[in-house]
């Protein structure tokens, strides 16, 4: 099961990838594998020499009771520390964005595959809608030559 941030690849480019994992509860992680989860408008900041991830959405767990969790409580990533230090890096004197790309189950471990963004102007938007339009017009051309 993957969680996919979509709004990522359209807002940013894309610079560097690390796989991280994350701290959670034990009602955060039934209710992931429940698909109530939402990457949409999370993004991550490096604090004390420690990454952390900023409004990642998980909806509480139906039978979670009183031990719920607040649904989008900062979450710890766990990173080595020379990765730490190059995201912190590119962050401060870059200028850049450090954005999850997509969640998923690895060994039965919740990791988060992060991405140093940099942001995309309007036009740069424009022409990524218009590659996207192209690639399937070839799709539909080929599928109809056949």
């Amino acid at each position: 099961m993957e969680i996919i941030n979509r709004k990522a690849k359209f807002d940013y480019f894309v610079e560097e990838q690390y796989e991280a994992g994350i701290v959670l509860t034990g009602t955060e992680i039934k209710s992931i594998r429940n698909g109530k989860c939402n990457l949409k408008d999370c993004y991550g900041i490096v604090r004390n020499g420690e990454v952390f991830l900023l409004n990642m959405y998980i909806a509480p767990y139906k039978e979670g009771n009183m031990f719920n969790h607040y649904e989008t409580r900062s979450r710890k990533l766990l990173l080595h520390k020379k990765e730490i230090k190059k995201i912190s890096d590119a962050i401060q004197l870059n200028g850049l964005t450090l954005v999850p790309l997509k969640g998923y189950f690895k060994e039965n471990k919740f990791k988060i595959l992060l991405g140093v963004c940099r942001g995309k102007k309007n036009f740069d938007k424009r022409e990524t809608i218009k590659e996207r339009d192209m690639k399937r017009e070839v799709q539909k051309n080929i599928k109809n030559f056949k």
